[in-house]
């Protein structure tokens, strides 16, 4: 409720200026996710990464990421995320009980651990994701380019990926065995 005794229109969102308060005293809880095409067997075959500019004007790959809201399941901010970044056809296929493959650390300081955001300290849990249909990438997201797993681990991909995702990217084809 707001102070004026309404209910609030947008709960569990925070104003920019809160947004940034939190941001310098409390790690936030984020999600990401590492879309994915699969063949007949399950066989991861394309890894899709997102295009975009950044506050500098610097092109940046990176993957689907964004905020857990306060009262939302992870499940439900993975799938706000993935359509925010890749359209309501980009069908993902979650497991009836999302589990992420790993849980990353960012910083917002450089040297404190192998991923890195400025704006913040964050926790977040990643998943791969397979999706099965049409992606049209929405949002400040420029493209979604799908590479093969040998690509999206190669070091001209990485070195475009912000924040050290590429290392994420590099253990997740591992953890699928895209990586043989």
């Amino acid at each position: 409720m707001s102070s004026l005794g309404t209910p609030d229109p947008h709960p569990g969102w925070l104003s920019e200026e809160d947004l940034t308060h939190v941001r310098h005293r409390l790690p936030l809880l984020y999600v990401e996710a590492i879309p994915v095409r699969q063949d007949e067997d399950g066989s991861v075959t394309e890894v899709g990464l997102l295009l975009r500019a950044d506050a500098g004007g610097a092109f940046k790959r990176t993957i689907v990421s964004g905020r857990v809201l306060y009262a939302e399941t992870v499940r439900s901010a993975l799938l706000r995320h993935l359509e925010k970044d890749l359209g309501p056809m980009a069908l993902p296929r979650l497991p009836a009980s999302p589990t992420p493959f790993t849980v990353a650390e960012y910083f917002p300081l450089p040297g404190l651990g192998r991923f890195s955001d400025e704006r913040q300290h964050a926790v977040s849990l990643v998943f791969v994701v397979p999706v099965t249909g049409h992606c049209e990438p929405r949002q400040d997201a420029l493209e979604l380019t799908w590479f093969s797993p040998r690509e999206a681990v190669g070091d001209g991909v990485t070195h475009e990926l912000e924040g050290g995702r590429g290392a994420l990217i590099r253990a997740a084809m591992a953890h699928v065995g895209a990586l043989d």
